[in-house]
């Protein structure tokens, strides 16, 4: 039968009771040890700049394709603004090819009216076109035989309206309307290209930082590219965006 003695001997004795058995104990503090060892051999600034490269080579590809977005909507704009133009060159040549018309109709009006010669009167009346006739009628009501303030001729009346001229006034404007729109659209695309300078900028400082030596560097250079990234984003968002499928 074995005593207590020996039994208390033979428990004091054991190692995986001792001070040393204790200390390794999987539960026991050695967890923080390990996280402080990952912490201390992870290469953050390989991290940070791998992240930077992508982030910047997406918004690059991005920036690359609105630019040529906008590079396309210019072009639509300026033609536009050119066929426009054409129209409302061919519309004011009309008009004045009317006015033309009109002008020596009523000359030849003037002069058989002046003689009293009233078929001849009533023949070039009758060949006045439907634009002229208003302004004519107008003209004649303010008795210009008698009254010495009546408007010198029928082309001074405010009836006096050609379509063809009002074409050429509102194809104008749209022609202006399109070329300020090109120009928006062409300011629009350089600012979509200098952003890819700029991302470009940052995918630059991105993979120096990885080839520096010095910690302190390293890191100085990746904060600059995103610095120059997150500054590049917040103009991008402003922008409008073009897209089509």
């Amino acid at each position: 039968m074995i005593g207590w003695d020996s039994l208390f001997s033979a428990v004091a004795d054991d190692p995986s009771t001792s001070e040393t058995g204790a200390a390794s104990d999987p539960s026991g503090g050695s967890g923080g040890g390990a996280v402080q060892e990952f912490m201390e051999k992870t290469d953050w600034v390989e991290i940070f700049s791998t992240l930077l490269l992508a982030l910047a080579t997406v918004t690059t590809a991005w920036s690359g394709y609105q630019a040529s977005r906008w590079s396309g909507e210019q072009a639509i704009a300026f033609s536009e603004a050119n066929a426009a133009r054409v129209e409302s060159t061919r519309a004011s040549t009309r008009a004045g090819q009317q006015v033309q018309i009109d002008l020596a109709l009523f000359t030849q009006w003037i002069d058989a009216f002046a003689r009293d010669e009233q078929p001849l009167v009533d023949f070039y009346e009758n060949r006045f076109r439907e634009e002229f006739k208003p302004a004519f009628d107008a003209w004649l009501a303010t008795k210009p035989k008698t009254n010495p303030d009546a408007p010198l001729s029928p082309f001074d009346m405010p009836q006096y309206q050609l379509a063809q001229r009002t074409e050429a006034d509102r194809l104008s404007t749209v022609s202006d309307e399109a070329g300020q729109r090109a120009r928006r659209n062409n300011q629009r695309s350089d600012n979509y290209v200098l952003c890819v300078v700029l991302f470009a900028s940052s995918l630059f400082f991105a993979g120096i930082s990885t080839k520096l030596v010095s910690r302190y560097s390293r890191g100085a250079i990746l904060a600059l590219g995103y610095a120059v990234f997150a500054g590049t984003v917040i103009w991008v968002l402003t922008f409008p965006i073009s897209f089509s499928i």
